[in-house]
């Protein structure tokens, strides 16, 4: 196999180039504030501010801090599909717009592995030069620099991603023209991929209004409307588009591969779903309606609906905010994993940590402090960890984000400081600042 380039290993906030390639990073100059967003766009703010949920954006591999081959290339899509025992539905494949039946590529996993559907890599083989998109999905949960990147760009961001790719043998396309429920970043890593992207047919969908929801409108948009993009993605090049754009791609000349980097917006709905959870427990609305009712004659319930209204008009201003921001939370911080904690070498360095050591929050950790007197509550996305009130200062700076040594942390002696950090990075909330110390 191909030796893997050095880039893979880089971490994504040291991406450098030259002083000659105009509108790029330099090595003198300091790491972006948002270095997984600034990977897919040239100015974060200019995108948050005029497209973000608005409009596509395309950007240029000169207007970018680098290419992506460090996240994905062709030698790791053959690692994964020959090497990395992938079951479904890790893998799809589409050929002619439609999806391959699962059993046509996958099968028993041998001696030892009592599954049924592991990946051949050998059908694999034979559905992509029969022209098959080849589709490796969640490559958030299963590829080293995609999880990295995208636990990074999910915590900047503030809504939970994910990340496909999508692999296309020459002059195919995968999927007839559709559209997403959630933002994508497409990042095209090798090769040149023509693009077309329309306007949407419905505004803004919601994950349970999906593309096929809408085929005729779809089918007929897609055939007598107007791009507003269309273009062909070179390596380096990326491509944003807001959920429900439709989009097709066909690969040119030889094999094309994009990662894909679904982000799965909180949208104002999901705040109307809160409000309707919280509000759900006022005793009038748990009432039966009569007996004998007939609730689909409208004169019959117009009545009662009129009780409803009235009742959720003086619930819904007496909701608080940290009660739907409650809510709201456990879905948002359910959607997503900080990055990985290599279990032993975590127990090693806990065991031996020592005044001096340097260590640094999980990037992704979805947390809320709560201090209140006598003790502090750290909230996770699964547990409540309950500390001492006197630790309270030294969270803050250790929730913060960035390295810190044991030492330096405040209100509170050495001996303390260990004892806490000690406790955070056994709760998986501490890791090492340095990679890989023990």
């Amino acid at each position: 196999m191909v030796a893997r380039t050095a880039a893979r290993t880089a971490a994504l906030a040291e991406v450098t180039t030259t002083e000659a390639d105009a509108g790029r990073f330099t090595q003198d100059r300091p790491a972006p504030a948002r270095p997984a967003l600034s990977r897919c766009v040239a100015d974060p703010d200019t995108f948050a501010e005029r497209h973000w949920g608005r409009r596509p954006l395309l950007s240029r591999r000169h207007e970018l801090a680098g290419r992506f081959d460090d996240l994905l290339d062709l030698d790791a899509v053959d690692e994964l599909l020959s090497r990395r025992g992938l079951r479904t539905p890790f893998l799809r494949i589409a050929r002619s717009g439609e999806v391959v039946d699962s059993r046509q590529f996958t099968g028993p996993g041998g001696a030892g592995a009592e599954i049924a559907d592991q990946v051949r890599d050998d059908q694999v083989a034979v559905l992509f030069d029969d022209g098959g998109t080849v589709v490796l999905q969640g490559l958030h949960r299963i590829w080293p620099p995609v999880i990295d990147f995208v636990t990074r760009l999910s915590e900047e961001l503030g809504h939970p991603a994910q990340a496909n790719a999508y692999v296309t043998p020459s002059s195919s396309h995968g999927f007839a023209a559709h559209y997403d429920v959630h933002d994508v970043f497409v990042l095209q890593l090798t090769g040149r991929k023509h693009w077309t992207v329309q306007e949407p047919v419905h505004l803004d969908p919601l994950r349970d209004q999906p593309s096929s929801h809408y085929q005729d409108q779809v089918a007929a948009a897609a055939e007598h409307d107007p791009p507003v993009i269309d273009t062909v993605l070179e390596p380096g090049d990326s491509l944003y588009l807001p959920r429900g754009y439709l989009h097709a791609a066909t690969a040119l000349g030889d094999v094309s591969a994009h990662l894909t980097v679904g982000v799965h917006t909180v949208t104002r709905h999901a705040l109307v779903e809160a409000l309707a959870a919280l509000v759900a427990e006022e005793p009038e609305l748990r009432r039966s309606l009569p007996p004998g009712i007939d609730v689909a004659d409208p004169e019959q319930l117009a009545p009662q609906l009129q009780t409803v209204l009235e009742v959720l008009g003086d619930a819904l201003h007496r909701v608080p905010a940290a009660d739907v921001a409650r809510k709201v939370r456990e879905r948002v911080w359910a959607g997503g994993r900080p990055e990985p904690l290599a279990p032993l070498a975590q127990l090693a360095f806990r065991d031996e940590v020592s005044a001096g050591d340097e260590v640094r929050r999980r990037n992704g950790l979805r947390h809320r402090l709560h201090p209140d007197g006598q003790q502090v509550e750290l909230e996770l996305a699964d547990r409540t960890v309950t500390l001492p009130g006197g630790t309270a200062a030294a969270l803050e700076v250790l929730l913060a984000g960035r390295a810190v040594a044991i030492g330096e942390l405040p209100g509170l002696d050495e001996a303390d400081q260990l004892v806490l950090v000690r406790r955070l990075l056994r709760e998986g909330v501490l890791v090492a600042a340095a990679p890989g110390r023990r």
